[in-house]
């Protein structure tokens, strides 16, 4: 048995510890209005941009947190990890602050801006051809190594740590009627539940999943953990199942889904650099993609929005404009 079974259940009070410890560590993150939002919506969205958090992502605060507990419990034990993303880079920051070492496992396809900020972090990575193969590599490293797997979502500790955005946006933002925010194996958004329905019974949390990766929603659905074995969307962050310890939350707290169509999901990212100045990933935009397209059920209500990440790689956008300015550059000296 691992580190994380230690704890069964998500409770108020675990959120509210994993608060406290991240105090002063993980980054108090803006909420951030548009006028021009509010307007395409019909409603009065208020985003919690997380994209602006250590790591530039929401994952930083589940890490530290789960790798806190284990600094205490076992502090010489190295700390595995699976993860393809911003799980990655949460843990590697995580095991360098607290002085342990990070093992982590890419399964294919690998985002080269996430695995060069982990390993640049100080962690070991390695490459898995698929997600059954990174697990069998993550069970081998925990063997040999004697490593505790810190699971991306199916793990108490790391909900809690991600639920300490809900109590965050709470400080911030008065009387919300609804919450959006996007769901892959459900550790975020269990975390917001908890969290939010202990605050405020009345309010409304709505998952928002791509149409090419519906396995949450179907879960949720059939009380089962319905796997996506061949996801397609843009939305890489989105791309796993729920978790053993994620369904029963999602059951009981969710009020419903929202699809977002591929087309949705670039617009959304548009929107928000063109008209927000925010870079925000794919699957942030899943969220934002509702809104946009004026959900009757939003008009009129005060909803938050989950801004997960913004690691977007635009090396292909920089490559452009350098080409541009060398083209500029060699016209110029023609004219010379």
């Amino acid at each position: 048995m691992d580190f994380s079974e230690a704890m069964e259940t998500l409770t108020f009070g675990e959120v509210c510890e994993a608060a406290a410890v991240l105090k002063g560590i993980a980054h108090v993150t803006p909420v951030m209005t548009s006028y021009q939002l509010n307007e395409t919506s019909g409603a009065r969205v208020f985003l919690k941009c997380e994209n602006f958090q250590r790591v530039g992502a929401f994952k930083f605060r589940g890490a530290y947190y789960a790798i806190s507990r284990i600094a205490v419990e076992k502090p010489d034990r190295p700390i595995v990890t699976l993860s393809s993303g911003n799980h990655a880079q949460g843990v590697a920051l995580a095991c360098r602050l607290h002085g342990l070492q990070a093992h982590i496992v890419m399964p294919l396809p690998v985002n080269p801006m996430k695995k060069q900020a982990t390993t640049d972090y100080g962690a070991t990575v390695y490459e898995a051809s698929d997600r059954r193969h990174a697990e069998q590599i993550a069970a081998s490293l925990c063997e040999n190594l004697h490593g505790i797997l810190v699971h991306p979502f199916n793990d108490v500790a790391v909900m809690a740590g991600q639920g300490t955005t809900m109590l965050e946006l709470f400080d911030q933002v008065p009387n919300m009627d609804v919450i959006l925010a996007p769901v892959s194996g459900g550790g975020l958004l269990s975390g917001l539940c908890v969290a939010a329905h202990a605050l405020d019974e009345r309010l409304k949390i709505y998952a928002c999943e791509p149409a090419g990766a519906l396995d949450a929603m179907y879960s949720v659905q059939e009380n089962r953990i319905v796997p996506m074995t061949d996801p397609h969307t843009i939305a890489e962050g989105l791309r796993a199942s729920l978790g053993t310890r994620t369904l029963p939350i999602l059951r009981e707290h969710v009020a419903g889904f929202f699809v977002a169509e591929e087309h949705e999901i670039i617009e959304a990212m548009r929107f928000a650099h063109e008209r927000l100045k925010l870079v925000i990933e794919p699957s942030s935009a899943v969220a934002l993609a509702p809104l946009l397209r004026r959900e009757p059920f939003l008009l009129g209500k005060r909803v938050g929005v989950i801004l997960t990440g913004g690691n977007v790689d635009l090396s292909v956008f920089w490559q452009s404009l350098e080409q541009a300015a060398n083209d500029d550059s060699g016209r110029s000296v023609k004219k010379g």
